[in-house]
């Protein structure tokens, strides 16, 4: 029986079945059993601490004033600050915002750093604002959400259409406003004002090592995998590049210019250089046209042993999932796969390693950052690249064990050990006042 006191979750936002966030709770929900006395805690998962909506005016070039929707949403801070990437996307909404901050509350507690989860974003299309714009509409969303975010409160880092110049422009904004150089307000940021080394391709490195370490669980040798990679970005690129130097064949690509396929496996320095020139893969000349014709849905029928959705949410969904032909499933994105596909692949003996462990390799080298930032002393590249290795790879191991001790997939394993902890931190913490 329902509380009668216990307002329902988040009444201002009506999540449904395959959206972000009713994803979100669908995997919470699913958890539940296995949290033991925990659970009694289960609706602090349900419901962000704060969401944040601003409005973000700015001045055109042309002398318009143009004004723009921002969010930051602090999913949960029971392990320490908020840490989530900012997004600049003309499809950003509330509930999307709040999903995401969501997941990296799980994924940081997934790894074990000392993070809860934010995420922000501005719903624009970067692409239709010149350089000042951006820096004008950028260092404006910073001054609206600095009144939640800092260096122990709440670390922005980049996400899809925001880099090392915006979290540049958002770091000095907050410095000024502060009166102090804070470095540690964001991570991500360029080499010469704090960033860390490793930090670029860190996501997609955590990608390849813990497909690395499921590969070997499966029996699967990387050496000619047969890979397919959605999403051709900084995660996928990365991903795929580490896996081809393992010697895995990217036969297949897919992001917003078109879709890529040879059976022999793409030349990956000519589909580099093609990406860096053109703005992606579509239309590089390595692509075999006749064995698949260049349509979007042909992506998801090609013969792989290896797929790595790096793209947007809700890409896997229970139709797509019933195509699918690889062994191993690498979620390089922020919940690529609705619950529906995700029961039909555990069906079908596929096995998924979820976004909250898979692509958790960005926010760990941005914690390495975050602490280089307070100690003023900075790491090698090797030397981030191995702590990087054995925090997935033990986080990993540590899933795996609990899957099997339940006989449950990753992802609720990965919800479980998550949970408990972000959960055992509210309990220790009690309630205030």
């Amino acid at each position: 029986m329902s509380n009668p006191h216990q307002p329902s979750p988040l009444s201002y936002v009506q999540p449904t079945a395959n959206s972000p966030w009713g994803t979100y709770l669908s995997q919470v929900d699913r958890v539940v059993p296995y949290l033991g006395h925990l659970a009694r805690w289960v609706e602090t998962l349900k419901r962000p601490k704060r969401a944040l909506i601003v409005d973000v005016p700015i001045e055109l070039d042309n002398g318009d004033v143009a004004h723009f929707e921002g969010y930051r949403v602090q999913h949960n801070l029971s392990r320490g600050p908020g840490k989530g990437g900012v997004r600049f996307h003309p499809d950003v909404t509330l509930e999307e915002v709040m999903a995401l901050s969501a997941w990296m509350t799980v994924k940081c507690a997934a790894v074990n750093l000392p993070y809860g989860g934010a995420k922000g974003g501005i719903r624009v299309d970067p692409k239709q604002l010149s350089h000042k714009e951006l820096e004008r509409m950028t260092r404006r969303y910073t001054s609206e959400i600095g009144i939640i975010i800092g260096p122990q409160r709440d670390i922005p880092a980049p996400d899809v259409n925001t880099n090392g110049q915006i979290m540049a422009w958002m770091m000095d904004t907050y410095s000024m406003n502060t009166g102090t150089t804070a470095t540690g307000v964001v991570t991500g940021k360029p080499i010469h004002l704090g960033g860390s080394l490793g930090r670029i391709k860190a996501t997609g490195r955590g990608v390849f090592v813990t497909g690395r370490e499921a590969a070997r669980r499966l029996g699967l040798d990387l050496n000619g995998a047969r890979i397919a990679v959605q999403g051709f970005g900084n995660v996928g690129a990365s991903a795929a590049e580490l896996f081809a130097q393992a010697g895995g064949l990217i036969v297949a690509a897919q992001d917003h210019t078109g879709t890529i396929f040879n059976a022999h496996g793409f030349d990956m320095a000519d589909l580099m250089a093609h990406v860096k020139a053109s703005g992606g893969v579509g239309g590089f000349p390595g692509a075999d046209v006749a064995t698949l014709p260049i349509d979007h849905e042909a992506f998801w029928d090609v013969a792989c042993d290896i797929l790595i959705p790096a793209a947007l949410e809700g890409q896997i969904t229970a139709a797509r999932a019933q195509r699918i032909l690889a062994r191993l499933v690498l979620e390089g994105a922020n919940g690529p796969t609705v619950p529906a596909a995700d029961d039909i692949l555990a069906d079908r003996g596929i096995l998924v390693v979820p976004d909250v462990i898979c692509n958790a390799g960005g926010v760990t080298v941005s914690y390495f950052e975050w602490v280089q930032d307070f100690s003023s002393f900075f790491w090698s590249e090797d030397e981030i690249n191995l702590r990087l290795d054995k925090i997935m790879a033990g986080a990993l191991k540590h899933i795996w064990d609990t899957a099997d001790q339940h006989q449950i997939t990753l992802r609720t394993a990965t919800f479980a050990v998550a949970c408990e902890r972000i959960l055992t931190a509210r309990e220790e913490r009690g309630l205030y006042p």
